[in-house]
C-alpha cells in the first residue's frame, strides 16, 4: 500500500490536489486534424523551391505563404426577408466546412431603410487546413465550372500582395445544389499572403494554381 507523502513542516500527511485535465483542442485527435491538404504539399515540395528562384529569396522564411482566406456574402434582400440571409449562412458553411459568422450594418441609411446592428451578410475566415483545402477546390473545381470561362482578372491586387474575387453566384460549388437554393447571390473572396508586392502575390498564387488571365 502506498504512504501518503507527508509535509515537512509539519510531519502530516498532505492532502492530494485533483489535476484539472485540460479541454481539448477543435477537432484536436479528430480525422480532420489528421488531414494534410493536397495543396500544403504541393507549396512546400514544388512552390517554394520556384519562389526562391524567381525572386532569389536567401531564405526560406522570406517565400510569401497563404495567410488565410475571407469569403463575404453581402444580403441586402435580407432587410426584407431574414430568410434570405439564413439560406446564405447555412450555404456558406456548406462551402467552407466552417460556421459563418453574420455580419451586421454598422450605420443607419434611412434611404435603404437600414438600422445600426440589422443583419446583412456572413462572412467567414479560413486558415491553415481548411484554407488550403478550400483554395484548393476553388481553383481545381469550383471556377472551371464558371460559363465561358478564360480565367480570372489579374489586376484584382491591393499593392501589398492580397488578392479580391467576385463571383456573381454560389452555384459555381459543387456543394450547392441548384433546386435547394433559396436565391442566387455573389459573394467575395479575398486570399491574404504574405508577400510585400503584387508581383510577389500574383506569382505565389500562380503556381498554387489560380488561372489569371492572360
Amino acid at each position: 500500500m502506498a504512504k501518503e507523502p507527508k509535509s515537512k513542516a509539519t510531519g502530516k500527511p498532505t492532502e492530494r490536489k485533483s489535476v484539472k485535465k485540460e479541454a481539448p483542442q477543435l477537432d484536436q485527435g479528430s480525422a480532420e486534424s489528421k488531414f494534410r491538404p493536397r495543396l500544403r504539399d504541393i507549396y512546400e515540395q514544388q512552390v517554394v523551391p520556384a519562389l526562391m528562384k524567381e525572386f532569389g529569396y536567401k531564405n526560406v522564411m522570406q517565400v510569401p505563404k497563404l495567410e488565410r482566406v475571407v469569403l463575404n456574402v453581402g444580403m441586402g434582400e435580407a432587410i426584407q426577408n431574414v430568410k434570405l440571409l439564413e439560406s446564405a449562412v447555412t450555404e456558406l458553411g456548406m462551402i467552407t466546412g466552417q460556421k459563418p459568422v453574420v455580419t451586421r450594418a454598422k450605420k443607419a441609411i434611412a434611404g435603404f431603410k437600414l438600422r445600426q446592428g440589422l443583419p446583412i451578410g456572413a462572412k467567414v475566415t479560413l486558415r491553415s487546413r481548411r484554407m488550403y483545402e478550400f483554395f484548393d477546390r476553388l481553383v481545381t473545381l469550383a471556377l472551371p465550372r464558371i460559363r465561358d470561362f478564360r480565367g480570372i482578372s489579374p489586376k484584382a491586387f491591393d499593392g501589398r500582395g492580397n488578392y479580391t474575387l467576385g463571383l456573381k453566384e454560389q452555384l459555381i460549388f459543387p456543394e450547392i445544389k441548384y433546386d435547394e437554393v433559396a436565391s442566387i447571390h455573389g459573394m467575395d473572396i479575398t486570399v491574404v499572403t504574405t508577400a510585400k508586392t503584387n508581383d510577389e502575390g500574383k506569382s505565389l498564387l500562380k503556381h498554387l494554381g489560380m488561372p489569371f488571365r492572360t
